[in-house]
């Protein structure tokens, strides 16, 4: 019965995509991706549509016929993901040409308002609510806020940041052999393969709204999954990682590894 969050929100995306493709086209919701197609944009609230959808059936069934298919973790879950969601739909929406830590910082400092400041300030005050009560309370909020905010540096290529997503999730859950986080994650995992797919065949951008919100289905499945000695091993490995987008271009450095390009290449339309 777990695996049902999962299979609804995938069948609520499938049949949500087509529609919600044509209707941000249509109306003039696109925006050029890296060879200057205008695409649908910001795709990424589809993984939104989806779940809250789904939960449509799910939340009656599990109520009224005690079955236990949505997890306790899923307030926890969906507090966050929503929440980092809105964050990045008004970055997409309201954006201005600062990028970066340090050009939000700078824009900050100048005086002037800054979306993508507020939408960090926002995601930590977030996981700062949600995991309250965890013994590594600090380093699991710095793991959860650091994930969010990598994979937008990611997302600059199609296909990307889904790709991260999913290698992430299968490898902790083939390594602590656990497949409860996915289970916990499920209702917003299962879109982002829809939403990822799109993106990546360059028929829709996910936009902040998407790959922060992919971020942080990839944290919380850390957080979910990781010993402390495990969450501060990926503390170090995500601060190094984006520290190193933050001075020199996480996309060069994929262009020079043939392993990470093809694998950055696969499943992509080529010009």
């Amino acid at each position: 019965m777990e695996v049902l969050p999962f299979a609804v929100s995938l069948l609520a995306a499938l049949a949500l995509a087509p529609a919600l493709q044509r209707s941000l086209v249509d109306g003039g919701f696109v925006r050029e991706n890296y060879r200057g197609a205008r695409i649908a944009f910001p795709f990424g609230v589809l993984i939104v549509f989806a779940a809250v959808v789904a939960l449509v059936p799910l939340a009656p069934i599990d109520e009224l016929a005690d079955a236990g298919i949505l997890r306790p973790e899923l307030g926890l879950v969906a507090l966050y993901a929503l929440g980092v969601a809105f964050l990045g739909l008004a970055d997409d929406a309201l954006s201005g040409p600062s990028r970066g830590w340090r050009g939000h910082g700078a824009a900050v400092l100048s005086g002037r308002f800054s979306t993508g400041a507020l939408k960090a300030v926002g995601s930590l005050g977030l996981a700062l609510l949600v995991l309250r009560g965890r013994e590594d309370y600090l380093l699991s909020v710095a793991v959860l806020v650091l994930s969010t905010n990598l994979f937008n540096l990611l997302d600059l290529r199609p296909g990307r940041a889904v790709k991260a997503f999913v290698l992430l999730g299968a490898g902790l859950t083939l390594g602590a052999w656990d497949a409860d986080p996915l289970w916990a994650l499920g209702l917003f995992a299962a879109p982002v393969l829809v939403a990822g797919l799109y993106d990546l065949r360059e028929r829709a951008m996910l936009g902040d709204t998407g790959s922060n919100l992919v971020g942080a289905l990839a944290g919380l499945w850390l957080v979910l999954t990781l010993s402390t000695t495990g969450l501060a091993v990926a503390a170090a490995v995500l601060l190094g990682i984006t520290a190193y987008g933050e001075f020199r271009s996480l996309n060069a450095l994929v262009e020079r590894a043939p392993v990470l390009k093809h694998l950055d290449s696969i499943g992509r339309p080529h010009a």
